[in-house]
């Protein structure tokens, strides 16, 4: 029996604007990403959705809130939806990362999956540990609500994770999509493994969104 998963990127924050590395950092929604929230909601009333999941991280729940609020469904939350920890990375803009640590952001750039940068104050997730939890943390929703429909609110990474476990996308080859802020992507999970049937949406958001790693 196959769940549809409505999973959606977070709005967007003020380190998103700038090209700050969020990580784990529990980074609020700005007043773009809270307009972008509250559109989504209104877009998504209609959905017939059993379930509103969203990492923990107060930029996904601030988000998710907005859909759950519409449903009169209570939030769920879960820390394996959270986005990649980038260790020391974390707080840095990318221009000021790739000056104080050239060879760890070379490694991060050319897609090394077993690299790890240096522990901050938390410690990192290499590409491969953090594309596992990603994706188990998406599949194991859905075989909670088989048969139904569920959105989860999560971040960039984790719905690159997706993408890439949906087309069988290899974890070393360059990201040629946008994943941008508050956007809706659609797949159906059968017995454990996504498929995408639509990605990109950002139609309900009658403005541009960023996608800033792009």
């Amino acid at each position: 029996m196959s769940t549809t998963i409505l999973l959606i990127r977070h709005g967007e924050t003020a380190w998103n604007a700038v090209r700050r590395l969020q990580g784990h950092i529990d980074i609020g929604l700005n007043d773009e990403g809270l307009r972008q929230a509250a559109a989504l909601g209104e877009a998504l009333a209609g959905a017939p959705l059993a379930a509103v999941i969203s990492s923990d991280l107060q930029r996904a729940r601030q988000t998710a809130q907005a859909v759950a609020g519409q449903h009169g469904i209570a939030l769920q939350t879960d820390a394996m939806l959270r986005e990649r920890c980038y260790g020391a990375f974390e707080g840095m803009l990318y221009a000021d990362i790739a000056r104080r640590y050239p060879a760890e952001y070379l490694e991060w750039q050319a897609r090394h999956i077993d690299a790890v940068m240096p522990a901050g104050e938390r410690t990192a997730e290499s590409f491969r540990q953090f594309y596992r939890r990603a994706v188990d943390g998406v599949v194991r929703w859905a075989g909670r609500y088989a048969g139904q429909t569920i959105a989860v609110v999560a971040h960039g990474g984790v719905l690159e994770c997706a993408y890439r476990a949906a087309v069988g996308m290899s974890l070393d080859s360059p990201r040629d999509f946008q994943v941008k802020n508050a956007s809706v992507n659609r797949f159906v999970c059968s017995a454990g493994k996504l498929t995408l049937t639509e990605w990109g949406d950002v139609g309900h958001l009658g403005a541009p969104a960023i996608d800033e790693l792009g």
